[in-house]
């Protein structure tokens, strides 16, 4: 009886034992399917320039698909002469093998120095690693004589799997003689090492002159193939859709890069475990990539506040990588520098002011109001394969605390670490050309900024947040979008102003904003909308006599001695007229325009004390480090201007690494005299090295507005601790 029972357990756990090993071996034939539940970070293809030696692939990592690092401090990861017939490649386009395991990547065989732009081949390699790869040169006039024995130009491969036939399919744009450029495709052997059909057209329209740089993505049954239109007169990224991979693609209309500039190489990716899509070209004539989202792969919008890099790439790829991968590349390609503290997971960090100084090995923190700097962790979002130490919560209050980065059997640095509770900015992101009233209604400070971080400008609506000391804001949300509220604009929502005016016993809130180049005004009961548009704009055209400058940037002012409102305006001219009792139309024969010098550029702000009436304004250019406040005072709201001498009270402060301070508002403590000025800066500390583009990533921030004995305006010296206690009314 105790035998029998004992061969039952034997065969019992032969069973189990086989189903143990069987499992094992199945799981380590990972599909590619298994490999997206273990993404970790995202690897980005790139070469940099037309330059010699810079026609080259290199590597860089992200963590969140949106801030990059590049590996081997920015130097190519392969010889480009080993691999090539002409001694440089571009244009490097990755894939992911169906197995999971397997890379292809393949490349223009070019090099511009001593080609121009005209070529023959194409690279296909192959790695299991992604650091050792194995190359193929495909010259097609010679591998395909007798249909493409003219070609002289074979640019931008890239790779996709065809789930109907198993293979990879390998397109790519070819010119023959005068013809336009065209998209083929050819499918590649078992081995990634030749091409072993003959190219076939993929996509071509006769509407387009040239089609080339395609980009092909699977989503929802269909194919997306983004390309290059090379017309003239209308350049662009275009889309075309099809239900199957190599036929019966249609033209989609419009154009899906969002902006006017040169652009190519686009590529798209999906952000790991999100429904958002990023296209990304090379805007090549300004030597920057542009990043834009989209959840539909039809309407994109510009996300370049959000993007980062050490670099400057050109026509590049981007794929999700595992964190295995990840360590792999930084133990072979890593260095610890400010470019791997990408981020932080800790909430109560102003992550866009934090300053890591390579040189003297220190990282400076800017911690939101009420964090507790004694008890406190600043969880550093690091790349796999990097470590820190300490991993507790520090005490940051009396000095700054050393921290160790290692990256595992290579290389380790130590810094010194700060933290500090900073006010300025005020608000979490990028914001500029402030406004700000108290509601008494509500008890509650609100500032009213333009939405900035977009390119050129470009934002299309407007948020409001409120606070009752000035120094804790919330976002209240949009108040008014220009494309879903106002008809008449739909473009460049700009420094807005607003006044709170009781009609009837009920409070009104009278909304002056720019869009289009204009100036509209929409109406609320409520200090956080929604605000309803007049329906068409206040002011379209420039005052008699004026000629130049933009109708932009109002201010609203009512008179506390006579009752009555006045809208200012404008930029290169400063220009006021009375409002009407409605708010929402202006008296016409009381246009008048009051431009105090030529340090006149925008931004007015007019307010009252002590018998004076107070006009502030801004001085250059809002791209410029100099851009800054002056000031004059008069008797009345509309009279003749009185110039100080010494009228320059907001500028630039070098030694804290504040620029471009301006545009501002001022609010008044209610029944004291105390005074405060609310601006914007450039985002510290990048702002200063973005040249144009720190025009539109600005920060608003407050500080003291303090006045002499004779009524003057002290010069204001912007901090970066700015209210140093909560504001109560």
């Amino acid at each position: 009886m105790i035998f029998f029972n004992m061969k039952k357990q034997k065969k019992s756990l032969f069973k189990l034992l086989a189903v143990y090993f069987l499992t094992i071996s199945l799981f380590g034939c990972k599909t590619k399917s298994d490999i997206v539940n273990e993404y970790d970070s995202y690897l980005f293809t790139y070469f940099v320039g037309n330059g010699p030696g810079e026609e080259s692939i290199h590597y860089a990592l992200s963590n969140d698909g949106f801030n990059y690092y590049a590996l081997n401090n920015n130097e190519p990861i392969i010889n480009s002469k080993e691999i090539s017939t002409s001694g440089g490649v571009r244009d490097p386009h990755i894939l992911r093998g169906q197995d999971g395991k397997t890379f292809y990547m393949v490349v223009t065989d070019l090099y511009v120095p001593k080609d121009g732009w005209s070529n023959y081949a194409m690279i296909l390699m192959k790695s299991t690693d992604l650091i050792n790869w194995s190359s193929t040169k495909i010259n097609v006039p010679n591998t395909f004589p007798k249909e493409f024995g003219k070609v002289h130009r074979v640019w931008a491969p890239q790779t996709i799997y065809d789930s109907q036939s198993k293979k990879y399919m390998v397109y790519w744009s070819m010119k023959t003689g005068d013809e336009p450029d065209k998209i083929y495709y050819a499918y590649a052997n078992k081995d990634f090492t030749a091409l072993e059909t003959t190219p076939k057209q993929l996509f071509y329209s006769p509407t387009n002159s040239a089609c080339i740089d395609g980009d092909i993505i699977y989503n929802n049954g269909k194919y997306h193939l983004f390309f290059k239109n090379e017309d003239e007169n209308k350049k662009g990224i275009m889309k075309a859709v099809s239900d199957k991979l190599t036929e019966g693609y249609v033209q989609v209309d419009g154009y899906m890069d969002q902006t006017d500039e040169a652009v190519e190489g686009s590529g798209i990716f999906k952000i790991i475990d999100s429904d958002t899509y990023i296209l990304m070209y090379d805007m090549y004539m300004k030597g920057k990539y542009q990043f834009t989202k989209s959840t539909d792969l039809l309407n994109f919008s510009v996300v370049d506040d959000e993007i980062s890099m050490n670099f400057h790439p050109r026509h590049g790829t981007v794929i999700p990588i595992t964190k295995k991968e990840t360590e792999a590349l930084i133990k072979k390609w890593g260095t610890i520098n400010k470019n791997v503290f990408l981020s932080f997971n800790s909430e109560e960090i102003k992550k866009n002011n934090v300053i890591i100084d390579d040189e003297n090995k220190t990282i400076y923190i800017p911690a939101k109001q009420g964090t507790d700097i004694t008890n406190f962790n600043p969880n550093f979002k690091l790349f796999s394969g990097v470590t820190s130490s300490p991993t507790t919560p520090q005490n940051f209050s009396k000095e700054s605390v050393n921290y160790t980065f290692t990256i595992k059997n290579k290389e380790t640095k130590t810094y010194q670490v700060t933290v500090n509770i900073d006010h300025n900015p005020v608000l979490d992101g990028y914001y500029a050309d402030p406004e700000i009233i108290f509601s008494n209604k509500t008890k509650k400070y609100y500032l009213y900024p333009t939405t900035d971080g977009f390119t050129n400008w470009s934002g299309t609506y407007f948020k409001t947040f409120s606070s009752t000391d000035l120094v804790n804001w919330n976002d209240e949300g949009t108040i008014l979008d220009l494309k879903k509220d106002v008809k008449w604009a739909n473009r460049n929502a700009w420094a807005p102003t607003i006044t709170e005016k009781k009609v009837n016993e009920t409070y009104k809130y009278f909304y002056y904003f720019t869009a289009a180049q204009k100036i509209g005004v929409a109406v609320s009961d409520n200090p956080t909308g929604p605000f309803v548009d007049s329906g068409k704009p206040l002011i379209s055209k420039k005052p008699k006599g004026v000629i130049g400058g933009q109708e932009i940037d109002p201010d609203v002012f009512t008179d506390p001695v006579t009752n009555k409102s006045y809208l200012y305006w404008g930029n290169g001219y400063l220009a006021c007229a009375e409002l009407n009792d409605d708010m929402i139309s202006i008296k016409e024969n009381t246009i008048k325009v009051m431009t105090p010098d030529a340090t006149f550029r925008e931004g007015t702000e007019v307010f009252y004390r002590n018998g004076k009436y107070y006009f502030l304004w801004s001085e250059n250019d809002t791209r410029s480090p100099n851009y800054q406040v002056r000031y004059a005072t008069s008797s009345s709201p509309t009279g003749k201007l009185t110039i100080p001498k010494n009228n320059l009270i907001l500028s630039k402060n070098p030694e804290l690494g504040i620029y471009g301070t301006g545009h501002n508002s001022v609010i008044q403590i209610l029944n004291s005299d105390e005074w405060y000025i609310v601006y914007h800066r450039f985002n510290r500390p990048n702002g200063i090295n973005k040249g144009d583009s720190a025009g539109y990533h600005r920060e608003v921030c407050i500080d003291v507005l303090e006045f002499n004995i004779d009524n003057s305006i002290k010069p204001v010296k912007p901090t970066l601790k700015g209210i140093k206690t909560e504001i109560s009314n």
